[in-house]
């Protein structure tokens, strides 16, 4: 199967505890829906990051995450 890229919009949350933690992803139809989608949740969230990421999903061989953009808070090991 060929390769397949998606693009991702992914918010997070504060926990009780003061980390911040990932909410559900949404799926976006490209770089900049993503981006925007990213926007979006960092206005209801402490932040969000926009990223993509491609691979062969037949055989679960995929590439690390690129990412597009983040806003707001987002954890700094997350590159």
């Amino acid at each position: 199967m060929a390769s397949v890229t998606y693009y991702v919009a992914l918010p997070y949350v504060l926990s009780d505890e003061g980390e911040l933690v990932p909410r559900e992803a949404v799926e976006c139809q490209s770089a900049n829906s993503a981006r925007m989608a990213a926007v979006r949740l960092s206005k209801t969230h402490a932040g969000a990051i926009a990223f993509s990421r491609s691979g062969d999903p037949s055989v679960g061989d995929f590439e690390p995450a690129k990412i597009i953009d983040r806003f707001g808070d987002t954890p700094n090991e997350v590159d």
